[in-house]
C-alpha cells in the first residue's frame, strides 16, 4: 500500500471531479440485458430473402432469453452474453402460397465463434414441403448469422460509450482500440420492429447538416411522396407503416429507419424525429423538410440536427441516394442538382 501522500494513482481521487473509478483501476460492470434483447428483436424481425420461388420473411421473434452485460478491470473491457432465441419466419411462394416455419438459436454467447453458431430453421409440420425451406436455410441463415455478428459489434461498441472513464492525464487506457471502433452500414436488408426503449444514459457527440435540391413537381405532390405510406414503398421498394398527422409514428425500410411526425404544414413543412435502429437506444435526429415553390420546380431543403457525428456521412448518403435520387428515379422528378 502506499504511503500517505506519496501519489499512488490508485488513491488520488481528487483529481477527478466526481471521484469515480479514479484510473479504471475498479471492477465497474454494466448490465446489457435489455438493451440487447430490444436490439436481437430489432435486428432480426423482417429479415428477408428471396430466390425465383418467392420470398420468406421473419415475421415474429418470439423468444429472447438470456442475460448480457460488460465488466470493466483496469481499463479493459470483458463481455458476457448467452442467448437463446425462437423466431418465426412466414415463406411466399411466387404462386402466392404461404409457408411457415421456425427459427432457432441455442447458443448465441461469448464461448462460441459466429461461424460456429447453431441456426435450426425448419418448416411447421403442418405445412406442405417448399422449395422455400432450402432457401430460408441457405441465403435465410446466413442473414441471420450476419445480422446477430453485428449485434456483438453493436454490444462491444454503442453499447460501451461512457463505460472507460478518463484516466489522471485525461486519456483513456482503451481509447485507441475502443472509442474509434465502428460499425458503419446502411444495414438495409437487415430490419428492426420498434425503437429500443432502454435508455442506457450515455451523451454522444453530435452534428448538423443541411441538403438543397431541386424536383420537377409542385410543393404539393412533393409532400405527398414523404406522408404517402404506398408512395414511400414505392421509391423505397421496402415495406413502410406511417401515420401522417402530428405525433404520428412511421416506419420505414423493413424497419430500419423510425421516427414520429412532429410538425405537418401541407405543402410547406415537415418536422420528424428521425433515426436508424442502429443508433444508441431513444436517440433521435431532428429533420426538417421546407417546401419553396419555384414556379416549374420545387426546391427542398432537408435540415438535419441532432446526428451523431460518427454517422453523419451514412446519414447524408442515405438522404441522398434513398430519399432525395430515388423519389426523382421512382416519380421522374428530375432536376439539376445544387
Amino acid at each position: 500500500m502506499a504511503k500517505w501522500g506519496e501519489g499512488d494513482p490508485r488513491w488520488i481521487v481528487e483529481e477527478r471531479a466526481d471521484a469515480t473509478n479514479v484510473n479504471n483501476w475498479h471492477w465497474t460492470e454494466r448490465d446489457a440485458t435489455n438493451w440487447s434483447s430490444d436490439k436481437l428483436k430489432a435486428l432480426l424481425l423482417g429479415l428477408s430473402v428471396e430466390n425465383e420461388e418467392g420470398t420468406c420473411e421473419v415475421t415474429e421473434v418470439s423468444k429472447v432469453e438470456g442475460e448480457a452485460s460488460i465488466n470493466n478491470r483496469k481499463g479493459k473491457l470483458i463481455f458476457f452474453y448467452e442467448w437463446n432465441l425462437k423466431a418465426t419466419w412466414t415463406g411466399t411462394s411466387t404462386a402466392g402460397i404461404k409457408y411457415k416455419g421456425s427459427i432457432d438459436v441455442p447458443n448465441l454467447s461469448d464461448e462460441n465463434d459466429m461461424e460456429d453458431l447453431d441456426i435450426n430453421i425448419t418448416l411447421n409440420k403442418d405445412e406442405p414441403e417448399t422449395p422455400l425451406t432450402s432457401l430460408m436455410k441457405t441465403k435465410g441463415a446466413e442473414k441471420i448469422r450476419e445480422s446477430l455478428g453485428s449485434y456483438v459489434g453493436y454490444l462491444k461498441t454503442e453499447f460501451t460509450q461512457g463505460m472507460i472513464l478518463p484516466t489522471a492525464n485525461g486519456v483513456s487506457k482503451s481509447q485507441s482500440s475502443q472509442s474509434k471502433a465502428k460499425v458503419d452500414r446502411m444495414q438495409i436488408n437487415s430490419s428492426g420492429s420498434s425503437a429500443p426503449t432502454t435508455n442506457t444514459g450515455v451523451k454522444i457527440p453530435t452534428c448538423k447538416f443541411s441538403i438543397k435540391d431541386t424536383f420537377l413537381t409542385s410543393p404539393g405532390e412533393l409532400f405527398r411522396v414523404f406522408i404517402n405510406q404506398e408512395m414511400i414503398q414505392a421509391f423505397t421498394h421496402a415495406q413502410a407503416t406511417v401515420n401522417a398527422e402530428k405525433g404520428g409514428k412511421f416506419r420505414l425500410l423493413d424497419g430500419n429507419v423510425l421516427g414520429e411526425f412532429t410538425e405537418l404544414v401541407y405543402e410547406q413543412k415537415i418536422v420528424m424525429k428521425w433515426r436508424y435502429n442502429t443508433w444508441p437506444c431513444e436517440h433521435y435526429a431532428k429533420i426538417t423538410l421546407t417546401f419553396s415553390d419555384r414556379g416549374n420546380e420545387t426546391e427542398l431543403k432537408v435540415e438535419c440536427r441532432g446526428v451523431p457525428e460518427s454517422e453523419e456521412e451514412r446519414t447524408k448518403q442515405g438522404w441522398q441516394r434513398y430519399y432525395i435520387e430515388a423519389i426523382k428515379q421512382t416519380f421522374g422528378f428530375g432536376a439539376r442538382l445544387y
